[in-house]
């Protein structure tokens, strides 16, 4: 009987190891922080047996390590964040298309690429927050409004170069031309407190410290800091409220962290299912709760947190625009003056 019981045994394992040979790997180049993704691709591999490759680094040099790679890249994904940098790895052609109902069914039109090379995973606002106490809301209404010389030496936002700004720019180029915008961007950059320096924690914290009234920020990042466990980081986040602009308008300026199968892919059918993966309900409720960002999937709830901060009304704007107006808009911010 025990002779026959560990025979079963040896057999179940070996049939065991068999599926998870069989079931592959899927290597992934990430933008993203592996504390951010990891948990949720461990329990990929747990579903699925699938093997999970994970190679992490900063956006640019994934992008330019894809390109020089070729064909011959092992990357079968890439995760990424903002919508210019999920357009500028499809116009480099790292990116193939991927037909999948699940993908297209789960996720927005506007939040995912016209031609389906890329895939919003989860959605992040870029609201104004201000200093309680030396803001009055009422006093604040669209990111138009921000020119106004009643914020003279007021603003704190970080550079130009920050791909955020960028297709904060690129999305005020798509609602009001080129014109409009060079104006907006010259106007703003009259209100700054202070040349911009550093994230968008330090636009947080130099407003909380006194140096700004008002800060330009994605709202990950205020989440992040009320549950940094660092009591200077909760300090400046809990003397801030957020206001979220434009809403009797076009809406908040949004963006997303996204996903797209590169045209190197030799693990194509791994990689689309873990792509549907993180748009099931489970996943991207564990965004949510975890990286204080907003899910993309309809009648997934946004965490506890986010959900303090009120509803909003967030811009519908496709955010392929945002790619397609990214040079325009650098372009633009260096004629302003926007450092």
């Amino acid at each position: 009987m025990l002779k026959t019981l560990l025979s079963s045994v040896l057999v179940l394992g070996l049939l065991s190891s068999h599926a998870a040979l069989a079931a592959g790997e899927v290597n992934i180049y990430s933008a993203r922080n592996e504390n951010l993704i990891k948990p949720l691709l461990d329990q990929f591999t747990e579903q699925t047996g699938i093997k999970v490759n994970l190679v992490t680094g900063k956006a640019e040099e994934l992008l330019a390590r894809l390109q020089s790679e070729g064909i011959n890249s092992k990357a079968d994904l890439i995760i990424t964040v903002d919508a210019g940098n999920l357009s500028r790895a499809k116009d480099a052609g790292v990116l193939s298309p991927v037909d999948s109902s699940v993908l297209q069914d789960a996720i927005p039109e506007n939040l995912r690429d016209q031609d389906n090379t890329w895939f919003g995973l989860s959605a992040r606002a870029r609201p104004i927050f201000y200093v309680e106490g030396k803001v009055n809301p009422s006093e604040l209404s669209t990111y138009e409004d921000l020119t106004d010389a009643k914020w003279k030496r007021r603003i704190c936002v970080r550079s130009s170069s920050n791909i955020y700004n960028q297709s904060m720019t690129a999305s005020m180029l798509a609602h009001h031309g080129e014109a409009f915008t060079l104006s907006w961007a010259q106007g703003l950059v009259a209100n700054f407190a202070r040349p911009p320096a550093g994230g968008d924690r330090d636009q947080i914290k130099a407003a909380a410290a006194g140096q700004c009234d008002i800060a330009i920020a994605n709202t990950y990042y205020f989440g992040q800091m009320l549950d940094s466990g660092d009591k200077a980081e909760i300090d400046a986040a809990k003397a801030m409220s957020i206001f979220w602009p434009n809403q009797d308008d076009r809406g908040t300026h949004i963006n997303v962290s996204g996903i797209g199968l590169t045209t190197a892919a030799k693990n194509r059918a791994n990689a689309v299912q873990l792509m549907e993966f993180l748009v099931s309900p489970a996943a991207q409720a564990w965004y949510a709760e975890t990286n204080y960002e907003y899910p993309v999937v309809a009648g997934v709830p946004a965490s506890a947190t986010l959900q303090q901060w009120g509803d909003f009304k967030a811009d519908a704007l496709n955010l392929t625009t945002l790619g397609t107006h990214n040079a325009d808009a650098v372009k633009l911010m260096d004629r302003a003056g926007w450092k």
